[in-house]
């Protein structure tokens, strides 16, 4: 039975189908318009950074051909063949979109959906409507993702703009329009395809027919660029080698007049830098009698500092991806590219770390609100609403009596918050049906979808800890705060940790209270300190979270 998705579901393509030959459905009309419906290849920084994985009307199929364009059939609008196992390493995610040819919006297309098929048997649907839409001209309709395994997401974002538009959002390039392209005709539907007459699912692995219909030359792959004669060589897609930033220039372009010769018996002082230039990356000379200045602890001597804001990686572990400074400096000095390093990481996600204390969620994805504590909301963008969300009564005198009280606000609307808390660690912990238990002063945000309930810990008390935590389940993602880079440990028969220093742990882990009180050991005056802590068991699989700080 097919898995219906909502917008913002995830999910792991093991746990929906066991293949990798999967086919890929989508349906979408409207009175009047035409859709161009396209899927794009995109690397680790999710940007299209080899155009022949642009797979549209005009490109049909990829390099080893592990992404296809099947055409329309069996009652869809345009269909994809997809083998997860011949995806190059460098392809990290595969987003399928659908733009208008032409004049129209989004809010006139009818219900519509993406599916996937594996083996004859429709796996997961995602549907849609024009009620979710307003004035976008392009919708990115779901997503396959890397993310250890190939994943599934129901992404169902709209895009002002066109197909050119989405085009350079991943980095592309458009050629100038001065003769449209037309579109090929469509070939003869593969023998693995469904045919065209209703059939309950597409069936990979049928034998090819012997012979096919004859292709008519398909145009060159330059969106809106003229067509080629026959025989000539076909352009490309022009991929820029870096995006250039958008203010490259210093803020103020005057001459600089010849410094000043430094006064008689002082060292020359180096030139300052203009208003908005960043100042030269050479360290000033020591002061007079006192030594040139060391290296910090880590540090490799001659090795620049890590800009403002950012940290030096931790032992044997390369920078996240949202620390990491821009390989290549912007051209020129200026203030463009001394903020350059901080601009917002955009990924088309619907929780993005912007950095290790800041967490962006997009309320536009997913459709359902998010909870969050209050007073967490540093920026937001768009409309967005904040409103009480009330335990209720019962929930009151629970909380008061577990210690497990959450204060929080309610986040609705279309737009981008931006979460942060006295500057911890923030963590996105992603629930596919399982669940997670943390503790309520450990937990920023988290979606309304997912159920949350206070659970006992067995045992006779904890000195300076609770007795309880919080139980979350569901589909969904919670946002979990640390002290410092936490640490991921298995659990195994013989796992213990700290009361004040635990995080969270799997939902299917035992915990019980160990102590190691001793009477030989207790008659003596003092102690180490260490006399109550948590012990966990379960089947493998079950881990537990502890952060190098102790409450």
């Amino acid at each position: 039975m097919a898995r219906e998705f909502q917008r913002g579901h995830k999910a792991k393509i093991s746990d929906l189908t066991a293949g990798t030959d999967l086919y890929v459905g989508v349906q979408i009309a409207g009175s009047g318009l035409a859709f161009d419906i396209s899927c794009f290849g995109l690397d680790a920084n999710e940007q299209l950074s080899d155009d022949r994985y642009f797979v549209f009307f005009n490109q049909p199929k990829s390099p080893e051909e592990s992404i296809q364009q099947l055409g329309a059939q069996s009652g869809d609008t345009e269909s994809f063949r997809v083998t997860l196992d011949r995806i190059p390493a460098s392809i990290h995610k595969l987003s399928f979109t659908a733009t208008i040819d032409g004049a129209g919006q989004m809010s006139q297309i009818g219900p519509g959906y993406i599916r996937i098929v594996a083996g004859g048997e429709e796996v997961v649907r995602y549907s849609f409507t024009g009620a979710e839409f307003t004035t976008e001209r392009a919708v990115m309709l779901g997503d396959f993702y890397l993310k250890d395994v190939w994943r599934f997401a129901a992404v169902g974002q709209g895009f002002d703009g066109g197909l050119d538009a989405l085009l350079r959002n991943f980095g592309g390039e458009v050629a100038e329009d001065e003769q449209p392209a037309q579109q090929a005709p469509a070939a003869a539907s593969p023998g693995f395809a469904p045919p065209q007459a209703a059939a309950p699912a597409p069936a990979f692995g049928a034998p090819a027919p012997a012979q096919q219909a004859p292709q008519a030359p398909a145009p060159a792959p330059s969106f809106g660029a003229p067509v080629p004669a026959p025989g000539a060589p076909q352009p490309q897609y022009q991929q820029p080698a870096a995006p250039a930033p958008v203010h490259a220039a210093p803020t103020m372009a005057a001459p600089l007049a010849p410094p000043a010769p430094a006064p008689y018996g002082q060292p020359p002082q180096p030139p300052q830098p203009s208003y908005g230039q960043v100042p030269p990356p050479a360290p000033a000379p020591a002061p007079y009698g006192q030594p040139p200045q060391q290296p910090s602890y880590g540090q490799v001597p001659g090795q620049q500092p890590p800009p403002y804001g950012q940290q030096q990686p931790a032992f044997g572990q390369q920078p996240p991806q949202y620390a990491q400074a821009p390989q290549q400096a912007a051209a020129g000095a200026g203030l463009a590219a001394a903020l350059q390093p901080y601009k917002e990481v955009p990924t088309g996600a619907r929780w993005t770390p912007q950095n290790q204390q800041l967490m962006r969620v997009d309320l536009s994805m997913g459709g359902q609100a998010v909870l969050a504590r209050q007073g967490s909301m540093v920026l937001y963008q768009g409309k967005v609403d904040f409103s009480y969300k009330g335990a209720g009564f019962a929930g009151r005198i629970v909380g008061n009596a577990t210690g497990q009280e959450m204060q929080l606000m309610r986040c609705t609307g279309r737009g981008q918050v931006f979460l942060a808390e006295n500057g911890a660690h923030l963590h996105a912990i992603e629930l596919q049906g399982d669940g997670i238990c943390v503790s309520a002063e450990a937990v920023l945000a988290f979606d309304e979808s997912l159920q949350h309930e206070v659970r006992r810990i067995e045992g006779h008390g904890i000195p300076g800890g609770a007795l309880f935590t919080m139980q979350f389940q569901g589909t969904g993602t919670v946002i979990v705060k640390t002290h410092g880079v936490p640490v991921v440990l298995p659990v195994t028969p013989t796992t213990f940790a700290d009361s004040n220093a635990i995080v969270a742990w799997s939902s299917a882990s035992q915990v019980i209270i160990s102590s190691q009180v001793r009477l030989r050991r207790n008659a003596y005056p003092g102690h180490s300190g260490e006399t109550v802590n948590l012990q966990f068991r379960g089947a493998p699989g079950n881990f537990i979270v502890v952060q190098p700080y102790e409450v």
